[in-house]
């Protein structure tokens, strides 16, 4: 690259002295070094986009459906020699006659897609989509998906702005074992796929590309336009994947992950605005997780983990069967109630047979807290003997910041050949007392969620998400609460006022004192102090 700028910096100081007709083929030189050079949009197969509608709703409750689609992440494309059958990548190694360095290996290569259902195992239906673990294809096995919903054009991704607003939809987990998660999030990728940043990306989002996510995933096969073949090392475990030099990193909103075992809401915040490719440190790869642009660990709400045991599981026992589907729902408050607003907490409540069930108090170090927020992170990080990297990465204020900008819904299943998604369902570190807070996270063995098994014993796990809606907050589900006004000026005097579960006492800033200080306390101070 840095010979191509060289030389067309000199053919233009020449052709700056020449004439019309040198300068016209001078455009079409560059003109033909942007088209050559590129991630390629393939055409052997048919790209076509599975439909699924999802709902607006209005401040009173008026939900309008909307025709949209969803698309498959492009790591999982058949990625051939643009205009040939053969693979630029089979298994887990890349072609190196076609792929020799980065620049090349994209320009020689294109992303084509294929029978959704067939092949990938993803299905939809109105407004319901259905992703299937393994698959058995004419060429193989499939294992897992991630697919993103697309805006109604078809050639961007659906950009949801989620500050002072909530995100509702049903899931059925009941077919998910240990080890298993039916993961639905958000990320702070690019509308296009990074198509009109990077111009090594001539697939955009109509080919899923631009992933991204807290975790800085060394395994994406092109990022910003370039193939990750620098330091290529395939997968011990893996059989389909590998990791390069490169990761691809951004804020991460995990609304769901889930299987029929345990659950938990996670704000991942970032340093870095946007979908951003690092090297080395800044990854936060093994022993430099804390040093690296993103919160790896995240602010988890795992009412298991927090000491609600009997809240979410399988059967009757449970006050969320995941035997049946639910109605999960998502609040993103803001400090004053207004779009433009500070993120304060995020708020979460379901419904199932018909009745609302909101989350449950749970008692932290003796604390109690339903929501989660900055002061909840802080004493669980402290009570649970982990690293508050969330706090050091910016909290709930940069969450909000990515929330501003837009995200890019996510809807997957997948499993963890890294440790088996024991930090979900099971007890994890390994190394701790499962009697220490915050070990346990499910009632899963430690010896569970192995791919390999899970490949073996639950191929048709299936996940379903479904009537996907979103709008201010209490507009998506019958009879939802009201958002809660902004604050008034604490009284100079205030009557006794005390915080409990059931009633909102305190006449003035209530979620504020929810979020700060437990039932029964005195919340004048907490006013003053934080509202």
């Amino acid at each position: 690259l840095r010979l191509v700028v060289v030389v067309v910096l000199v053919v233009l100081r020449f052709l700056i002295h020449s004439s019309t007709m040198a300068l016209l083929r001078f455009v079409c030189f560059i003109t033909l070094l942007s088209v050559v050079a590129g991630q390629q949009a393939g055409s052997q197969k048919d790209n076509k986009h599975p439909p699924l509608s999802m709902s607006t709703c209005s401040a009173g409750g008026q939900c309008t459906s909307e025709d949209h689609s969803i698309v498959l992440d492009s790591n999982w494309m058949w990625t051939h020699k643009k205009g040939s059958s053969q693979n630029c990548y089979t298994g887990d190694e890349w072609d190196k006659s076609l792929c020799p360095d980065p620049a090349t290996c994209a320009s020689n290569c294109a992303l084509d897609g294929g029978d959704y259902e067939d092949t990938y195992g993803v299905s939809t239906d109105g407004a319901t989509i259905s992703l299937k673990f393994v698959t058995k294809g004419q060429y193989g096995s499939n294992v897992g998906s991630r697919t993103y919903l697309m805006d109604t054009d078809e050639s961007s991704y659906k950009m949801f702005k989620l500050k002072n607003r909530e995100f509702t939809f049903d899931v059925d987990d009941s077919q998910l074992p240990c080890g298993l998660n039916g993961a639905l999030y958000f990320v702070e990728m690019d509308a296009d796929g990074g198509m009109s940043k990077y111009p090594g990306n001539a697939a955009g989002a109509k080919y899923g590309t631009g992933y991204c996510d807290a975790q800085c995933p060394h395994d994406i096969k092109f990022i910003n336009g370039e193939a990750n073949i620098l330091n290529w090392t395939t997968s011990p475990t893996d059989p389909n994947s590998g990791t390069g030099a490169w990761g691809t990193c951004c804020t991460e909103m995990d609304i769901w992950e889930s299987n029929s075992i345990s659950q938990a809401v996670t704000p991942h915040p970032c340093t870095v605005e946007g979908q951003t490719k690092c090297v080395g440190t800044q990854c936060g790869d093994g022993n430099e997780r804390y040093q690296g642009v993103c919160d790896k660990d995240g602010s988890d709400f795992n009412p298991y983990r927090c000491g609600d045991k009997t809240f979410y599981g399988p059967g009757s026992s449970f006050a969320l069967d995941s035997t049946q589907p639910m109605t999960v729902v998502t609040r993103f408050h803001t400090v004053d109630g207004t779009d433009t607003g500070d993120l304060h907490h995020i708020e979460r409540l379901y419904m199932q047979n018909g009745k609302v069930i909101p989350t449950r108090t749970v008692t932290i170090c003796g604390q109690t807290f339903n929501t989660l927020s900055d002061n909840f992170t802080s004493v669980q990080k402290k009570c649970f003997n982990d690293t508050n990297d969330f706090a050091v990465k910016g909290g709930m204020k940069k969450v909000g910041d990515a929330l501003d900008n837009g995200m890019v819904l996510v809807m997957s299943l997948w499993a963890d050949y890294a440790v088996h998604m024991l930090w979900l369902d099971s007890d994890y570190p390994t190394d701790r007392p499962s009697t220490q807070p915050g070990v346990s996270r499910g009632t899963c063995a430690t010896t569970s969620g192995d791919p390999s098994t899970i490949i073996n014993n639950n191929p048709d796990a299936t996940v379903k998400y479904m009537n996907i809606k979103f709008g201010p907050i209490g507009s998506t589900i019958p009879s939802g609460p009201s958002p809660p006004g902004p604050p008034s000026p604490a009284p100079p005097t205030p009557a006794a006022p005390v915080c409990a579960d059931s009633t909102p006492p305190c006449n003035t800033c209530a979620a504020c004192c929810h979020s700060y200080i437990p039932p029964g306390a005195d919340c004048a101070k907490c006013v003053q102090e934080n509202c």
